[in-house]
């Protein structure tokens, strides 16, 4: 079997080493003839700070991360100037200097780059709303607040709700005990340097919202037990405003006008509702008002939560496909109802409030923006907290290989769960029943190219197998069974045609989403966790080796790189395959410690197959 291999890290990096030899050598004896201005070392700043830069270093987040976090919280950076660019004089030394003069360095102050800026001093900032599921310790409640701090930082604020888990809900003293803990993570925010206003008075009324009937038509989801009309929102607003984190205990408003101490998710549900409503109509007020081009808005901030997140002991949702580990990331218009079908009895000893959790991020979720997510994440990962924020996806990509997930060191009990309201998945498998203009236009969109529409129909009408649609065709999955030989005699093939996502839903978890519904009905069937609800086979049959291939110089090679068995090169294109998963689980079992061998016997000339199977699949587009 030929698997991808990795370089050895030396020979990665020894070549660049060589290179820079001279150029490194030079700057070193320069630094000693004259001492550069003194300038603040890593190792000077404060801790707090380090972590800080660590956490978005170890984000690791791609171009397409970054321009989405900047749409979010930054501005667009403007075309460079020719005044702007940089002078040649400015770097070498002048002609007619004498010999043993040494180049002045000038004391011009550096500019700062304007991605970087746009990072550490964002011009808009977000709301997120959080729930702090306690009790916590000091030590656990000081990660919590450092996490919390970095996140303001990056110009997301969070409004916090606390719950006591061991405090039973009509316990003598409850409410004072509430309002210490409130207190208590207020105290310990302002210690890491953050601003913190507790918000002790009401701010939820109990009951649902007038006219719940027209919301619950809306949202096709349970309406929340609390409600929040615009006007209570005056203490958050107030404490944004200033700059401060507010902290909510669980008190509502009941029908006698009572302070009452009721379940944080109903607050937290309300106060989601309540403060896009508030934001609907900010917005219609200053639609009316004319815009001034000179005002400063860098103190605004957008009252529509753009994360939830619920802090916990417990960590995520635990997953039958990774023997109780946290799923990594959830489809909640194709998943939810399963997820709970299949979580075992035996799961809430460890984790009581894993399912009442995924409610509250469903309700949530479904008042939020699209491109929002929740997270349901431990105490002890805060730097998760940043990584979500700057990239929107999970610590863990859930479309990776099975083999590579379970031995990711990543992965732990307490490994957060990333939470998106999704696509609904479906898998069509008549051609009859596909809306072929929005194929069309997903196609052509996706791949910037045109489709030659006929020719490309015919053969699928020949060889579709199947295709996995994605929400109202916002992205697709086209697979078709290729003849391997001149008679019937040999098995087709499954060949990936055409994978697609429209462009403004790249990186919102929709490729992952269509990704592994296209595992679970190819090289992954047969596995128990590939018993997924998309309409599809459900996990029964046997896995059939999928092949594709892709221009050598497409920019998602490396993505394929990552989820294939192996792939070969072929002049402009390359060949990846992924092997069936229960066929290489029976060979490894059968060898016991031995494992498997580069090439098996069933493997012989099955590439040379493959590759003269693909080459001679014609060209769809025009």
């Amino acid at each position: 079997m030929i698997l991808h291999h990795r370089p050895h890290m030396s020979s990665i990096f020894s070549q660049p080493f060589r290179s820079y030899g001279v150029k490194a050598s030079y700057a070193t004896i320069r630094s000693l003839r004259q001492p550069l201005p003194k300038s603040a070392d890593i190792d000077e700043l404060d801790p707090s700070d380090n972590d800080f830069i660590l956490s978005i270093l170890r984000a690791n987040p791609s171009l397409r991360d970054t321009k989405s976090y900047l749409a979010s919280f930054g501005h667009q950076a403007e075309r460079a100037k020719p005044s702007d660019l940089l002078d040649i004089s400015t770097v070498l030394p002048p002609t007619d200097r004498q010999e043993n003069e040494l180049p002045k360095l000038t004391a011009d102050p550096l500019k700062t780059s304007p991605v970087i800026s746009s990072i550490l001093n964002p011009i808009y900032r977000r709301t997120a709303l959080v729930k702090l599921q306690g009790p916590f310790t000091d030590k656990q409640l000081d990660s919590i607040a450092r996490g919390m701090v970095f996140l303001e930082k990056l110009g997301l604020v969070s409004v916090m709700v606390i719950e006591h888990d061991k405090l039973a809900r009509g316990d003598e003293g409850e409410r004072v005990t509430i309002i210490e803990e409130t207190m208590r993570v207020v105290s310990v925010l302002e210690a890491h340097g953050a601003k913190a206003r507790p918000v002790l008075g009401t701010v939820v009324r109990l009951g649902p919202m007038p006219c719940d009937y027209q919301d619950r038509a809306a949202h096709d989801v349970p309406s929340p037990e609390a409600h929040v009309f615009p006007t209570d929102l005056v203490p958050i607003r107030s404490s944004l405003r200033a700059g401060e984190i507010p902290v909510l205990p669980p008190f509502a408003l009941d029908s006698f006008c009572r302070s009452v101490r009721i379940d944080a998710n109903d607050v937290i549900a309300a106060l989601v509702r309540g403060m896009v409503r508030a934001n609907e109509l900010d917005d219609g007020l200053q639609s009316k008002q004319p815009c001034d081009p000179h005002a400063d808005y860098s103190e605004d901030i957008n009252l529509v939560p753009l994360r939830l997140m619920i802090i916990n002991r417990e960590g995520g949702v635990p997953s039958y496909a990774r023997s109780g580990y946290p799923h990594l990331l959830i489809n909640l218009s194709s998943e939810y109802d399963f997820i709970r079908d299949t979580f075992e009895p035996s799961w809430l000893k460890e984790r009581p409030s894993a399912l009442s959790n995924l409610r509250l991020a469903r309700t949530c979720l479904s008042y939020m923006p699209p491109a929002s997510s929740a997270i349901m994440v431990s105490h002890r990962s805060p730097s998760s907290l940043i990584a979500n924020l700057i990239t929107n996806k999970p610590a863990v990509s859930s479309s990776l290989p099975h083999a590579l997930l379970q031995g990711n060191r990543k992965l732990a009990p307490e490994t957060p769960t990333l939470i998106r309201r999704g696509q609904p998945i479906q898998v069509i498998r008549s051609l009859a029943h596909v809306d072929r203009a929005k194929l069309t236009h997903l196609l052509e969109t996706s791949f910037g190219r045109t489709l030659d529409v006929a020719p490309f129909y015919e053969r699928l009408e020949r060889y579709l197998d199947f295709i996995i649609v994605a929400g109202d065709y916002v992205g697709a999955a086209i697979v078709t069974n290729e003849p391997a030989g001149p008679d019937q005699s040999f098995p087709p093939i499954s060949y990936l045609d055409k994978f697609a996502v429209l462009p403004s839903h790249q990186g919102d978890g929709t490729v992952d989403f269509l990704w592994v519904a296209l595992h679970d009905e190819t090289y992954g069937l047969g596995h128990p966790f590939s018993v997924n609800p998309n309409g599809g086979k459900e996990g029964k049959g046997e896995g059939r080796d999928l092949i594709w291939r892709s221009r050598a110089d497409n920019k998602v090679n490396k993505w394929y790189f990552d989820r294939s068995s192996g792939h070969m090169r072929m002049g402009s294109w390359v060949l990846f395959w992924c092997d069936a998963e229960k066929r290489l689980k029976q060979e490894e079992s059968q060898r016991a410690d031995s494992g498997l061998s580069y090439v098996e016997n069933w493997e012989a000339g099955r590439l040379e197959q493959w590759a003269d199977v693909v080459t001679k699949i014609p060209s769809v587009w025009k």
